[in-house]
């Protein structure tokens, strides 16, 4: 997320593409000339979302104070882990913790808020967040285990945002055959287009398609699944996509 107004940027999740990440970020803000984000907002601690974190310590980056935004089981497991708790004490990162629905505000238009979500929450709690700038907002769910097991009706809470970044780790089953799927829950797109087969064309093309696994069809453009995709009214979130707040 950028705030162009006071030549900000932040990170939501820290993959272990960290520093690519930032550059990305950060050449879009083009009155700053800084390599480091201004702020990382944590969904939790699996794999893809927070081990970037390492590369803010002293052995890459020596970041100085970044904001990482935590909910309280995060903050408590990086915390008391290593190497994470390097990161704290050499002030590396800030923690800034952050409570379910207790809206954060980064500037007078923009407003994040983080939403506690179902998902396999061995060392913390799970969040996705709803973004609010100046126009528009967003909400943003990588991770969640089923539509139908979040206290929030997911149709109602497309409705209320101009933008829906949702979890469509798998197409469907097909692709992790080899797995089983009950340790490594998502929703499958095909359930998805179930779930939101009666949203009207508007609604539909508020929703972008995020997070996939590298077994993913949708991964290639040109697949039937793509363009079933593109067909149902739907988007597929690619990188250097920009969407106005």
């Amino acid at each position: 997320m950028i705030d162009t107004e006071n030549r900000k940027t932040y990170l939501f999740d820290a993959t272990p593409d960290i520093g690519a990440q930032m550059k990305m970020l950060t050449k879009y803000e083009t009155e700053s000339d800084k390599d480091l984000v201004d702020g990382v907002f944590l969904t939790h601690p699996h794999i893809g979302h927070y081990t970037g974190l390492m590369y803010l310590g002293k052995e890459a980056m020596d970041a100085k104070n970044t904001p990482v935004y935590v909910m309280p089981r995060m903050k408590k497991f990086l915390t008391e882990n290593g190497p994470w708790n390097q990161l704290i004490k050499r002030k590396n990162v800030i923690l800034q913790k952050i409570e379910n629905e207790n809206p954060v505000s980064l500037s007078k238009s923009i407003e994040v808020t983080p939403i506690l979500v179902p998902h396999r929450d061995e060392y913390s709690e799970t969040v996705g967040y709803h973004i609010k700038g100046p126009n528009k907002s967003a909400l943003f769910i990588p991770d969640i285990n089923e539509w139908g097991k979040w206290e929030k009706d997911i149709v109602d809470e497309i409705q209320k945002v101009d933008y829906a970044f949702l979890d469509a780790a798998f197409y469907s089953g097909k692709e992790i055959n080899n797995r089983d799927i009950s340790e490594i829950p998502h929703p499958f797109v095909i359930e998805s287009f179930e779930k939101f087969k009666e949203l009207s064309k508007k609604e539909k093309e508020k929703i972008v398609f995020i997070h996939f696994n590298h077994t993913n069809p949708l991964l290639n453009s040109n697949s039937q699944e793509s363009k079933l995709v593109i067909e149902n009214g739907f988007k597929i979130g690619k990188i250097n996509d920009v969407f106005e707040l």
